[in-house]
């Protein structure tokens, strides 16, 4: 009996002991101490697929040897000794947020706003809105974009980047990848969700972006978000104001930009920038798209373009839609 009696003591205080589990999890290389650092304004906006050296790098550099904090709703730290390996900076740390709990939690708030630069892994976009949304960690990530901390994303961390998101709301995990084909077929299928002003990024504003563009044939897709958000009767709220645009970005691609809207194309394929230039057609419920027409701009990588004025050195062609089947200007060009 006083060695039970011993047992449960030593089992009782190394309970005491033990550090409170948080509702994140977090992961850091490099020195415990954040630096002072001066960071350089600029977005990364990554296709998804492979991870892009050069859009890394870029990212990396406008942080100014500061501290780089990757966020996360799943997953590990597997982006940390890839960066660490591929800039000199002070730390790289991950941060998973999980859930709301989690994103209330006042460390995570005060990681973000330690950091130098930020990058927003892929994964679901929907976790993003609905873990995110309207807690600490989103008024934290709009700060930083005020002091201008550069912010990168990829997949679905591109998708939030825009005013306007495709948060992925309706989709279950066994749902196939929502194509042009499908959403073509119904523009307010139930999976077609879109959410507004998550990040407030003054350059993306008026925008929607979308990801692994060729790979998954999201032309369509893209059409129809911005279809949904132009037509004189859209269901978005608030409002959208004139001419919402779309950037489409393809695997192994990177769109670098700068406060001042000026962008260049990095990566193996194209960028699309898209804008509606004449407004004709009905977007109605469980009806094949027709709507249109459509202004497509495709730039390829080391080539540029300004958001600002909406041209850059690219392949111009138009689009349009007739019965949920996409129309094509471009001779020779891509089959949607």
């Amino acid at each position: 009996m006083p060695r039970l009696r011993l047992l449960l003591f030593v089992l009782f205080s190394l309970t005491l002991a033990a550090p409170a589990q948080t509702p994140y999890r977090y992961f850091r290389l490099g020195n415990a101490a954040n630096a002072t650092a001066t960071s350089k304004p600029g977005f990364a906006l990554m296709g998804g697929g492979a991870d892009l050296d050069e859009a890394f790098q870029w990212l990396c550099n406008r942080a100014g040897g500061g501290d780089l904090l990757v966020l996360r709703a799943t997953g590990k730290d597997d982006y940390n000794p890839y960066i660490q390996k591929l800039c000199h900076l002070n730390s790289v740390a991950t941060i998973v947020i999980p859930d709301r709990a989690a994103a209330q939690d006042p460390f995570v708030a005060q990681a973000i706003a330690h950091a130098s630069a930020l990058f927003i892994s892929g994964g679901d976009q929907a976790n993003y809105i609905n873990f995110w949304q309207a807690t600490p960690v989103q008024a934290a990530l709009n700060e930083a974009i005020k002091r201008g901390v550069p912010i990168g994303g990829t997949s679905a961390g591109l998708a939030v980047l825009g005013e306007y998101a495709y948060t992925a709301q309706g989709d279950k995990p066994d749902d196939p990848n929502l194509d042009g084909k499908m959403a073509l077929a119904d523009p307010y299928g139930p999976r077609i969700t879109i959410s507004h002003n998550f990040l407030e990024i003054p350059i993306l504003k008026g925008i929607i972006t979308d990801t692994h563009f060729a790979k998954r044939d999201r032309m369509g897709r893209l059409l129809v978000f911005l279809a949904r958000l132009n037509e004189p009767d859209s269901k978005v709220l608030p409002s959208p104001g004139p001419n919402i645009c779309g950037i489409g970005v393809e695997q192994g691609v990177a769109v670098l930009l700068e406060l001042d809207g000026k962008t260049t194309v990095v990566g193996k394929g194209s960028a699309y920038f898209i804008e509606l230039q004449h407004l004709s057609g009905l977007v109605e419920k469980a009806k094949p798209l027709t709507f249109g027409d459509f202004g497509v701009q495709k730039v390829a990588p080391g080539h540029t373009f300004d958001l600002k004025a909406w041209t850059g050195d690219a392949i111009q062609y138009k689009l349009s839609v007739e019965g949920g089947s996409i129309r094509s200007t471009q001779a020779g060009g891509e089959v949607y």
